[in-house]
């Protein structure tokens, strides 16, 4: 079994900055990707980062340019650095590791998500 575990969440000023963590732990045989979503109050999750096990990686339009996905892979940690943060950056932040293991069986494996609030 595999758990996921973010961090970093928190309440920051607009144009502001916060670092978030997620780490998977546990019977790990192999991590490919890694994403963050993120779930606004009253609208659909959405995808805002990831990156792969080569260090490629893809971003939402909304947040281009001002986040940047990054990966330990030793760690098997992903973060995600938010600079230049606006009220509508303002969420719920979840992150999934999709995990293979020794037969190729691929799952994802979710964490319990951590806020983010964006208010002066």
């Amino acid at each position: 079994q595999v758990q996921v575990v973010e961090s970093g969440g928190g309440l920051v000023q607009p144009g502001g900055s916060l670092r978030l963590s997620c780490a998977a732990s546990g019977t790990i045989f192999s991590i490919n990707a890694m994403n963050w979503y993120r779930q606004a109050p009253g609208k659909e999750r959405e995808a805002v980062a990831s990156i792969d096990s080569r260090g490629r990686t893809n971003y939402a339009d909304s947040v281009k340019g001002r986040f940047t996905i990054s990966r330990d892979n030793a760690k098997n940690t992903v973060y995600l650095q938010m600079d230049s943060l606006k009220p509508e950056d303002t969420a719920v932040y979840s992150c999934n590791a999709l995990h293979i293991n020794r037969i190729g069986v691929l799952r994802y494996y979710w964490g319990q998500g951590t806020q983010v609030t964006v208010s002066s």
